[in-house]
């Protein structure tokens, strides 16, 4: 008796239904947790809970698991619980068993300080289980809320995700979405064209690359599913547990007083030439190590985790290869999140900076730049870890201030001889400052260029911000990993204390 249930709950939906799922280059809920734990760690939890539904013919329509696998496993030895919505029940629908199982799981994962991975192919709320759906995605809300920044938690979506389905990956740490076979939208391209008369299909409106370079909902993209949970298992390497514990840290075969002098020609002499600011991070981060989030979206800022000497690292870097590094809408969003995340983690931050200022334009501003800008001044003022800035060439005005600077409480901060600390470029400045002696000047350019060059002698280099300490010290570029590594060990044992509040009112 036992063992035939079991071989049924195994068929999730049917051998024809698993057969089309393996037709559209997708691998079933069961194995894709085979892939994702280690081999012979998954225990199951809930394998008979089945529907209570009868309307609608929910009666005749009862299966064992009833459309989500849930249990628990290790990766790499580590305790993860995970739940995988089987598309071959009932299209991987959520009634109210369904998120009764997720919601256990989640609890679980709360009360043993552990990962929560949600492995997301959902067609959405069932429709025949009416309101009791609609309950059961607001109890996962509530638990993801209260979960965040105590555990991780990650979200594959590797197929639909369409309505109040979404939400819950939104609030989730990390999004990782599949090309072609993930979809995430509120309304789909049939409602839309309903309401909008706007014509789009699945792939423009929700797809994986869509999120990934345009609305910003997802960090990654997977070629398929195997791909999507091997980056599961890349992540869950640099992060702790829960938030009482520090990141995972492993042997470096990477020497914490190796110096690369290549990094003395890494900037450029002309500082409107532009460069790869990811250049520097991999020639200083132990080799190899460097792993980048939300490479696509807001790509004037770079963000990921990296080891120096073997500890994971949170890394903000501007980009001067794309809007010369200015901050943006997306990029304040991006790099606020991702601070606010190796905060609550116990990551260290290490900041590359190179910023001209905030992105002017109209569109900017009517966006809210000045709520968006915000938050990132909100995210490095709150974070308590150890803050180690590198002030790489361009500080310019409230940007300066936003990336981790001295005034927001960054630890350490170093310059290189090329930094420039100012409250804007020497063009800009010259032009305000001096613009009736320029005007009156016989020779109104000559005269412009003679007062923007000693306005970059006397500001373009970090020796006046050094003066006032807010530069700790002048480095060479090559001395930058040894550096940052003696930082780092100084700063382990770090306690800030701040106010007792119930919480912040973060400037969404």
């Amino acid at each position: 008796m036992l063992e035939e249930k079991r071989k049924k709950a195994f068929q999730g939906g049917g051998e024809e239904r698993i057969k089309k799922q393996h037709e559209k280059g997708k691998l079933t809920a069961r194995e894709r947790i085979e892939k994702l734990l280690d081999p012979g760690t998954f225990m199951e939890i809930g394998m008979f809970a089945q529907s209570r539904a009868t309307e609608f013919g929910m009666d005749k329509k009862r299966y064992l698991g009833d459309g989500v696998v849930t249990g628990y496993g290790t990766i790499n030895g580590r305790l993860v619980f995970v739940y995988a919505q089987d598309f071959t029940v009932l299209g991987g629908s959520l009634g109210e068993t369904h998120a009764e199982k997720i919601c256990r799981i989640m609890d679980l994962a709360m009360e043993n300080g552990a990962p929560v991975i949600g492995l997301n192919d959902s067609g959405g709320a069932r429709i025949q289980e009416g309101v009791d759906s609609l309950k059961g995605y607001g109890e996962i809300f509530f638990r993801n809320t209260i979960a965040s920044g105590v555990i991780p938690q990650i979200s594959v979506i590797m197929g639909p995700c369409a309505g109040g389905a979404v939400y819950s990956p939104a609030i989730m740490d990390f999004v990782i979405m599949v090309d072609k076979t993930a979809h995430m939208f509120i309304t789909g391209p049939q409602v839309i064209k309903a309401v909008t008369g706007e014509e789009i299909d699945f792939e423009s409106l929700g797809g994986a690359m869509v999120h990934n370079q345009r609305s910003g909902n997802a960090h990654l993209i997977a070629r398929n599913d195997e791909e999507a949970l091997n980056l599961v298992k890349i992540l869950l390497s640099y992060i702790p547990s829960n938030n009482m514990e520090d990141p995972p840290e492993i042997p470096a075969n990477d020497p914490p007083d190796r110096m690369d002098y290549s990094l003395d020609t890494v900037v450029p002499q002309d500082p409107k030439r532009a460069y790869d600011v990811r250049d520097v991070i991999t020639r200083v981060m132990d080799k190899g190590t460097f792993f980048e989030l939300h490479p696509y979206f807001a790509p004037n800022i770079v963000i990921g985790f990296a080891r120096l000497n073997g500890k994971s690292v949170g890394i903000v870097a501007n980009q001067p290869k794309v809007l010369a590094g200015a901050l943006d809408i997306n990029a304040s969003d991006k790099a606020a999140r991702f601070v606010r995340f190796c905060d609550a983690f116990n990551i260290p931050i290490i900041t590359f900076m190179d910023v001209p200022g905030y992105l002017p334009g109209v569109s900017q501003e009517h966006g809210g730049i000045i709520r968006h800008g915000a938050k990132l001044l909100y995210a490095y003022s709150e974070a308590t870890v150890p803050k180690i800035t590198v002030i790489l060439r361009k500080a310019y005005g409230g940007s300066y201030i936003a990336m981790g600077s001295k005034h927001l409480r960054a630890d350490v901060v170093y310059g290189w001889p090329t930094a420039e600390i100012a409250v804007m470029g020497p063009e800009g400045a010259v032009n305000i400052v001096f613009r009736k002696e320029i005007s009156a000047a016989e020779n109104p350019e000559k005269r412009r260029m003679e007062l923007v060059k000693e306005y970059r002698d006397k500001f373009a280099n970090p020796y006046v911000a050094a003066s006032r300490l807010y530069v700790d010290e002048v480095i060479y570029p090559h001395e930058t990993r040894p550096r940052l590594i003696q930082a780092l060990n100084m700063l382990e044992n770090k306690k800030e204390e701040r106010p007792m509040k119930k919480h912040g009112n973060i400037p969404l």
